[in-house]
């Protein structure tokens, strides 16, 4: 439900707009009042149990803030230690991420001394979860309730049909939030972590950001140097890519990533029978996808449903076993079972995040609005071999070629903050060269490289060594000692054995 506070003091036509928007009239200076919070999320059904909730009102637009405002809907965690070092903003990514649960879960994870010595916030960015507006456009555009069209388009009038898709749910968008849409993007989510540093009464924030949270890191950084303390940012955004260059970096990722999948998958026939090369399990791969093509498993889990499921062993290892045994036991037993379980239909959460995604990026940066460009870059990444990834990812970000509000100039990333960097060599969502470019825009960084691994947020990931770094970090300020290239080289634990009981994919990354 939106928010729709302060209806006495607004007047005339433009005040009922504001109304309808969901938006209440700016507050004379940003506070917190703290309560105690349920112990499930109603919004995101995810645990909050002994952490205090709060909201804080912020301007639409920072430039005028005498205007309406928005609600951000925030988490913390109190420091429990005799000296406090602070407070910890914390951001999960996306851009469309919740992040009210991470609160507890940072505490809780980082060593006792560090987890003590905090206060730890989570907080939904504008737009998201329990903030308020909360933005959700056309849900159809993602079919929960039945299979979508194959992302791999057959021909012309298929690709076609599915521009149409994007433009409607971009018109959507448009049409029920045409107001908020301009004030949108990572420049806004800057400002509100600046409102949020001073409703906290603090001098400098922390921070820890993952994937898409490590730009919105850097670049508030960048704007604020003054006010960053520690900084830790994992899995890194490649400042000049930001945002229709880094799809294209992640059609190759995770071609790579999907190879290494199947690569693995075939040294472990034995367990699989579905090939002892890659090229084998491509091909079991592509039969199954056909099958579904032509006969949905309980009519909605389809060709573009099974892409989706195998999408997540992108992002990491610990699902490889549970995947790779649900195609073995759709292909040679007939049993649907674990395909079943594995995939998940967009629920009310995903459909926020997806519009959400697209409201930050499509507002961030200047967007192809020639479908042709599209078509051409993605035509000649499936020719050069670049095919998992590649057609899904177009219709993913396809909105931004007809959102309504031109992309902006994106916010510079470098300076002299010294954050501590963290990257996986093989991440797909954010490939290396990410981390790499952002180590050289903040001469006083560190960067902790993680060599072989492939998980999307490396942090809590079962790496004593990369884990080992950031704990010394924010304990006591200790950062690797400056060094050509990676200041630290952690080595990736190994894959999963093929046997090994799969545990769900940690959710401290989004896509």
């Amino acid at each position: 439900m939106l928010t729709l506070a302060g209806k006495g003091a607004l007047a005339g036509a433009a005040a009922l707009a504001v109304l309808a928007a969901g938006l209440a009239p700016a507050a004379a200076a940003p506070s917190i009042t703290w309560r105690a919070c349920p112990d499930t999320d109603p919004v995101e059904g995810t645990a909050l149990k002994g952490l205090e909730c709060g909201d804080l009102k912020v301007p639409l637009d920072h430039a005028n803030p005498g205007g309406p405002t928005v609600t951000l809907a925030l988490t913390r965690a109190k420091h429990t230690a005799r000296r406090s070092q602070g407070v910890v903003l914390l951001n999960r990514g996306g851009p469309g991420a919740h992040g009210r649960d991470l609160a507890g879960g940072f505490q809780r994870g980082m060593p006792d001394d560090v987890g003590a010595a905090y206060d730890w916030i989570g907080f939904d960015p504008r737009g998201v979860g329990a903030s308020r507006p909360a933005l959700t456009c056309d849900t159809s555009y993602q079919e929960p309730g039945r299979p979508r069209a194959d992302t791999v388009p057959a021909d012309a009038a298929a690709e076609e049909a599915w521009k149409e898709r994007a433009k409607r749910f971009a018109d959507d968008c448009g049409r029920r939030y045409g107001r908020l849409l301009p004030h949108m993007g990572t420049a806004a989510w800057i400002e509100d972590m600046e409102a949020i540093r001073r409703a906290l009464d603090a001098d400098r924030l922390n921070y820890f950001g993952y994937s898409y949270g490590t730009y919105l890191g850097a670049a508030y950084a960048t704007r604020y140097p003054h006010r960053v303390r520690r900084m830790v940012l994992d899995s890194v955004v490649r400042p000049t890519g930001v945002w229709y260059p880094s799809q294209l970096d992640q059609n190759v990722a995770f071609e790579h990533r999907i190879r290494a999948y199947f690569d693995w998958i075939a040294r472990n026939d034995a367990r699989y029978r579905l090939g002892t090369s890659r090229a084998a399990v491509q091909r079991s791969y592509d039969r199954a996808r056909a099958k579904l093509a032509k006969t949905p498993i309980d009519k909605r889990i389809g060709a573009s449903e099974l892409d989706d499921v195998f999408l997540g062993d992108g992002y990491g290892t610990r699902t490889w076993p549970a995947h790779a045994k649900a195609l073995a036991d759709y292909l040679r037993r007939r049993d649907p079972a674990g395909l079943r379980a594995a995939w998940q239909k967009p629920d009310a959460v995903e459909q926020n995040t997806f519009t959400m995604y697209n409201a930050v990026q499509c507002r961030d940066a200047v967007w192809p609005r020639d479908w042709s460009r599209w078509h051409r870059d993605a035509t000649r990444q499936w020719r050069a071999g670049y095919r998992f990834e590649t057609w899904g990812n177009v219709w993913y970000n396809a909105p931004c070629a007809f959102w309504s509000v031109p992309g902006g100039t994106p916010p510079e990333v470098g300076g002299v903050a010294a954050p501590l960097l963290i990257q996986a060599t093989e991440d797909a969502a954010t490939p290396y060269a990410g981390a790499v470019e952002t180590h050289g825009r903040f001469p006083a960084s560190r960067l902790v490289v993680q060599r072989g691994g492939g998980d999307h947020g490396v942090t809590f990931g079962g790496d004593a060594c990369v884990d080992g770094a950031v704990a010394a970090y924010l304990r006591d300020g200790t950062m690797p000692e400056s060094r050509p290239g990676p200041d630290t080289t952690c080595t990736a634990p190994p894959p999963p054995t093929a046997r090994q009981a799969a545990s769900p994919l940690a959710d401290a990354a989004s896509p």
